[in-house]
């Protein structure tokens, strides 16, 4: 017999059981938020996806149009069942955009320009069928305290922060250290707003 915490869950989501939902991302911290919501899906992830976008676009249009791109790319692959999500999370501060670090120079450099300032995190996520789409973008503000060059190389040294827009991770030593202030979904700067995800499933 299910668990009466797993009866509750089929009936809240009830609507998904018609999707086979898929994650298009390899992001274990995605997978561990979109689990946590306790459905069923796959992850599946195509290499090489373009993640340009047209200049005039700002802020979380950006990451929206980028998130929309992705799902783009996977319409060809869906069968009429599938329910594919894709995201993308940029880091913007004073008009620039902070994705991913190229190297270790690159990410000691976003870090020492968003020490001691307030930037906003975005994350743009789309869910397509092969009939429509939805898309959004959740924005967080999140002030940081002023790093000093060695506590942004022991945190670059330590975590290699490569794989995250802006070069950090709120959930590693950077966040419990710098971060002074946080406006908006935790879980966004993360890299998947999951409440919002979660409300948007339900209305399907």
């Amino acid at each position: 017999m299910d668990e009466p915490g797993n009866f509750y869950l089929v009936i809240m989501l009830d609507n998904l059981s018609k999707y086979h939902l898929i994650l298009a991302s390899n992001s274990p911290r995605r997978k561990q938020l979109l689990a946590s919501l306790g459905v069923s899906f796959e992850q599946q992830v195509l290499p090489d996806l373009d993640e340009a976008y047209p200049p005039h676009l700002q802020a979380g249009d950006i990451a929206e149009y980028i998130a929309r791109a992705k799902a783009q790319a996977y319409l060809p692959t869906l069968q009429e069942n599938d329910l594919v999500l894709t995201a993308d999370t940029i880091v913007y501060n004073e008009g620039k955009v902070y994705g991913k670090p190229q190297n270790r120079e690159d990410a000691c450099a976003m870090l020492a320009e968003l020490s001691g300032k307030t930037h906003h995190v975005y994350t743009g996520v789309c869910l397509a069928t092969t009939q429509w789409q939805r898309s959004f973008a959740t924005d967080t503000k999140v002030s940081f305290a002023a790093l000093s060059q060695d506590e942004i190389a022991y945190y670059v040294d330590t975590f290699q922060p490569y794989d995250k827009a802006g070069a950090y991770g709120i959930q590693e030593w950077i966040g419990y250290v710098a971060v002074e202030n946080i406006e908006g979904s935790y879980f966004n700067v993360m890299g998947l707003p999951i409440q919002r995800i979660y409300q948007e499933l339900k209305q399907l």
